[in-house]
């Protein structure tokens, strides 16, 4: 007996492939910023601010000091993805049992476990780079962090350079020097770097940089003193983000950069419907709706290179 694999997945099933979809981004998978589930619409992120609390003593209570509150709208956007393939393509590569030997045959379940991955590890590609460089007016992208800290006019902005190994100490001191004080020292905080820069310094720190690190690097073990591994800069975590632009670094708190998304909502489905059985084609049709978004909370404790 046959099985047809033409299903339809949907609910709690369907989260998981949403999740490896969204969640394997490296700043997502990484825990790098705030992730904030089952946000159906939008969500209000309510900031508050004082100025000086502590005033000289007095007989009479006298209120002294200014309470500001604030709010960010965190509104997560829809996404989808339709995809179309023949099975035609793909019997070479798939195991004949799989599919049966009717010219019926139905999709096999490896193949539908492959289709699933790679659409999931491309949907994570995508989001990874949309957090960081996504504008609004892009077909399938949301405004990602680089357009909504250039917009912001309380984010202290650095103007850098482009970044080598030579300057890249240079340069990232400029983020740290940047940090106000009241960030500085936080056990959330990380200046997020882009790929480009996390490979500058690691070269810097293996000798090829200035600043008296020395023609051997790290430990006198010249570039092979990297293994993989944490990185920092003058006590402060580094996190790499392959989504940001080459240029850019960011030094914020975690607890101050939100991802919003339904994925974890009933909403959400994911279909793998084998046409054979609706218009007796042979192609089977992926269907994927998400919804994601980013946001920051207080503009004036981050840091924005670029």
């Amino acid at each position: 007996m046959s099985t047809s694999i033409t299903t339809t997945y949907a609910g709690e099933f369907a989260g998981k492939y949403i999740s490896a979809a969204l969640l394997s981004a490296d700043t997502l998978e990484g825990g790098g910023i705030t992730i904030k589930p089952n946000v159906k619409y939008k969500e209000v992120l309510k900031t508050l601010s004082t100025n000086a609390l502590v005033k000289d003593a007095a007989c009479d209570f006298a209120d002294q000091s200014v309470v500001t509150l604030a709010e960010r709208i965190l509104q997560p956007e829809e996404f989808q993805v339709n995809l179309e393939l023949c099975k035609k393509d793909f019997r070479s590569d798939w195991e004949a049992i799989e599919m049966g030997y009717s010219a019926f045959d139905t999709l096999p379940p490896s193949f539908a476990d492959f289709l699933l991955g790679h659409i999931a590890a491309k949907v994570a590609q995508k989001t990874e780079q949309t957090i960081w460089t996504g504008v609004n007016a892009t077909a399938g992208e949301f405004d990602g962090f680089a357009t909504l800290l250039a917009a912001d006019a309380t984010v202290i902005d650095v103007v850098g350079t482009a970044v080598t190994a030579a300057n890249v100490i240079a340069e990232m001191g400029k983020v740290v020097d940047a940090i106000p004080t009241s960030v500085y020292g936080k056990e959330d905080l990380y200046i997020y770097v882009s790929s480009k820069i996390a490979r500058a310094y690691v070269r810097a720190l293996g000798g090829f940089g200035a600043n008296g690190l020395g023609a051997n690097g790290v430990s006198a073990m010249g570039t092979t003193w990297f293994n993989g591994g944490d990185l920092a800069f003058d006590g402060v975590k580094l996190f790499v983000c392959s989504g940001m632009a080459d240029d850019d670094m960011v030094a914020a708190q975690k607890s101050n950069l939100y991802f919003g998304t339904g994925l974890l909502s009933d909403h959400n489905e994911v279909k793998l419907i084998d046409m054979a059985s609706i218009d007796g084609s042979q192609n089977v049709r992926v269907v994927m709706r998400y919804t994601a978004g980013v946001q920051t909370g207080i503009g004036a404790d981050i840091v924005y290179y670029t």
